[in-house]
């Protein structure tokens, strides 16, 4: 069993070295453990079968629909219309833009469902109108990073119907519902510290907003959050499953974007699809793989090595439940989400099982978590879209980052250790647990 973990870590992280696309390197790590106890024949055509079945899921056809409305919201003039909306939430506290930038990321992201595409979306409009308001770049660019990944826990999000998938179908409604309180968190807590921030630098408060202006900034953002409305109103009201309701939020997008914004013409439709189905197809890739190494995972017996090896250094759930984040901080250091939450979700499912820990709770737990991951470097995909935009350097957005990041670890326990903060929803709207 000893010989199964350094075989399939090991060779993960000699492929990752060498530069193996990240699918490649958990197939090819996944077989290289199933030699140990078979022949080459039977490793690869284990493989191959766990890849393929573990696709066969009704589950995950809600990812490819997702990205696709994601998509086309991206380009149907949504951002700039979440932007201003979120200018006159923003009112006239200190450092107004700055919550504007937090604000418009945790609507955007929560319907595009991409922590990337929000910090390009958003941070690209955000970036020049706090420059000219004399905002430090880096600062900017820091806010808009931390804050780029908020609608990774607010729904409808792909990474929670992954982990869904992964724990053998804990119920994507209560995840959805669970996610609500943990990402307003999350960004009440990014705007508490930028505005601190702000007030000591003697960043501009904006104009009060005219009655007129209020009117049509909400009036322009109320069919975009509509999005929102339709697909967690009809998973809770039970009109529709998750699955359904992607196509569902497909439909909505392009009746939104082609019909009333007219932002898009059927002729983006075609390169629109094709976007979608490349993310698509590098996701599923991903997803069988790591089914694949989840088996070899198993028939090597190595999440039961690792729980017993956690439970072994103590029987403080508090200290152990400190132990996985702290792993799961380091890992999101170098590895992106999607991967991170396939191949680690299997090896910490048994440990948090015994610690009776809710599957939902531990998934919230997981995903935000990570969403700190992708906005640290040295690989964040967050942070090197964030500083692009920016138009600044990873270096000199390390500093404004620190006490952003220290506010987000400091969520992240608050999180693990207060459950009812993610299962509150969950109970009261879905009857959940009871």
């Amino acid at each position: 069993m000893s010989y199964a973990i350094w075989v399939l870590f090991g060779s993960f992280v000699v492929f990752m070295a060498m530069g193996v696309p990240i699918a490649f390197a958990i197939g090819s790590a996944a077989t290289l453990t199933f030699l140990l106890f078979m022949s080459f024949e039977q490793s690869i055509f284990i493989v191959a079968q766990q890849m393929a079945s573990g696709l066969d899921s009704f589950t995950l056809l809600a990812i490819p629909f997702f990205i696709l409305a994601g998509n086309i919201m991206n380009r149907g003039g949504i951002a700039l219309r979440l932007i201003d909306f979120a200018k006159v939430l923003a009112g006239r506290l200190p450092g107004a833009l700055a919550h504007c930038n937090v604000i418009a990321n945790m609507m955007f992201g929560a319907i595009s469902g991409s922590a990337v595409a929000s910090a390009a979306a958003v941070g690209g409009v955000m970036a020049p109108l706090q420059e000219r308001e004399g905002y430090d770049r880096s600062y900017s660019a820091a806010v808009n990073i931390a804050s780029c990944p908020t609608g990774l826990l607010i729904p409808p999000s792909a990474t929670l119907i992954i982990y869904s998938l992964i724990t053998g179908g804990t119920s994507i409604a209560a995840l959805f519902v669970a996610g609500y309180l943990p990402g307003l968190l999350m960004g009440g807590g990014l705007m508490l510290v930028a505005g601190i921030i702000a007030k000591r630098r003697g960043y501009p408060v904006s104009p009060r907003p005219s009655r007129g202006e209020v009117f049509r900034a909400a009036r322009d953002a109320i069919l975009p959050l509509g999005l929102i409305v339709v697909i967690m109103g009809g998973i809770i009201s039970g009109i529709f499953t998750a699955t359904e309701a992607s196509a569902a939020a497909v439909i909505y997008a392009l009746v939104l974007a082609l019909v009333w914004y007219r932002e898009i013409s059927v002729r983006d439709l075609p390169r629109i699809i094709m976007e979608s189905a490349v993310t698509t197809s590098v996701v599923l890739l991903m997803i069988g793989a790591s089914i694949a190494m989840s088996r070899a995972m198993a028939f090597g017996m190595i999440p039961n090595t690792i729980s017993d090896l956690l439970l072994g250094i103590s029987d403080n759930p508090l200290a152990i439940l400190l132990a996985i984040n702290v792993t799961l901080l380091l890992i999101g250091t170098f590895m992106d989400m999607t991967p991170a939450l396939l191949i680690f979700t299997p090896i910490f499912m048994p440990v948090v099982g015994d610690l009776g820990m809710d599957p939902v709770h531990f998934g919230i737990v997981m995903t935000f978590n990570l969403c700190i991951g992708i906005c640290t470097p040295p690989v964040g995909s967050a942070l090197f879209v964030g500083c692009s935009v920016g138009g600044t350097s990873i270096a000199k957005v390390i500093r404004p980052l620190l006490p952003l990041y220290a506010v987000l670890v400091t969520l992240l326990l608050v999180v693990t250790y207060v459950p009812e903060i993610s299962l509150f929803l969950p109970r009261v709207l879905l009857g959940y647990g009871s």
